[in-house]
């Protein structure tokens, strides 16, 4: 757990330093203004957020300190999770009953999920074992797996955006987004049900890692001013940290026979 541990802490720290610069929670990826455009003190809430993740996503940087901060970023990445559910009532109400509204809506939902999932997953690596860690682990690897399967339904449904989101030097942007979308819910599929499910995780994080180097970390120099930018960088560098930290915690499970192979 030692290394995706530690991209872990820093990609979360990094996204709480670009929430404390620009005064704000990052709006694509911590969407409180599901709640209401005006939330009182949000600018102080966005600033204690980002401290919590600066300091949680440091504590995993330092072996006696882990376990605090892997227990601050699980709390605070399960308040995340809480922010885009406003949308699936809302969304519907203003967008129609249709199945790219609520595709979209746990997209958002499932992008919180999974570093919770990794934040939780490392966590229980660190406690002591107690009854219900598997269960509640086991849990969190379903979860982790149903955000996956609907990523690739997203890539699906909003397939010109997604196209469109690819640089131009690369050529048949199309054939990418759907490539990409199947891997998500090949991934997906293998996780829940625990076929091939190590080598999934692991693919994912390749998937996302890639992800970072070729469209999101080129998109910072088009865009240096942009707080989107900048934290959807750091956010997908937590989530390439979170599949890492699954594979991990699948590979000891399995060796350690706490779960049986399929």
């Amino acid at each position: 757990m030692k290394f995706p541990s530690w991209l872990f802490g820093i990609a979360s720290a990094l996204a709480g330093l670009f929430d404390l610069i620009w005064g704000e929670f990052e709006p694509a990826h911590q969407p409180i203004q599901a709640w209401s455009d005006h939330i009182p003190g949000i600018s102080i809430l966005a600033r204690i957020a980002a401290v919590w993740l600066i300091l949680g996503g440091l504590a995993l940087l330092f072996r006696p300190a882990a376990r605090a901060g892997a227990a601050a970023l699980t709390l605070l990445y399960t308040i995340f999770c809480l922010f885009p559910l406003p949308r699936i009532i809302t969304a519907p109400h203003y967008m129609g009953h249709h199945p790219s509204v609520y595709t979209g809506v746990f997209l958002s939902i499932g992008q919180q999920v999974i570093v919770f999932v990794g934040a939780l997953l490392l966590w229980l690596s660190f406690s002591s074992p107690r009854a219900g860690a598997l269960r509640l682990a086991i849990i969190g690897k379903w979860l982790f797996g149903l955000s996956c399967i609907d990523f690739g339904l997203a890539h699906f449904t909003f397939l010109k955006p997604t196209a469109a989101f690819i640089p131009a030097w690369i050529p048949f942007h199309e054939f990418w987004a759907i490539s990409t979308g199947i891997a998500f819910v090949l991934a997906g599929l293998a996780i829940v049900t625990g076929i091939q499910d190590v080598l999934a995780a692991r693919l994912t994080a390749l998937m996302l890692f890639l992800f970072s180097v070729l469209i999101l970390t080129p998109h910072i120099f088009a865009k240096p001013h942009d707080h989107i930018t900048w934290g959807s960088d750091a956010y997908n560098l937590t989530a390439v940290a979170a599949a890492w930290i699954l594979s991990a915690w699948l590979t000891f499970s399995k060796s350690s026979r706490l779960i049986p192979d399929p």
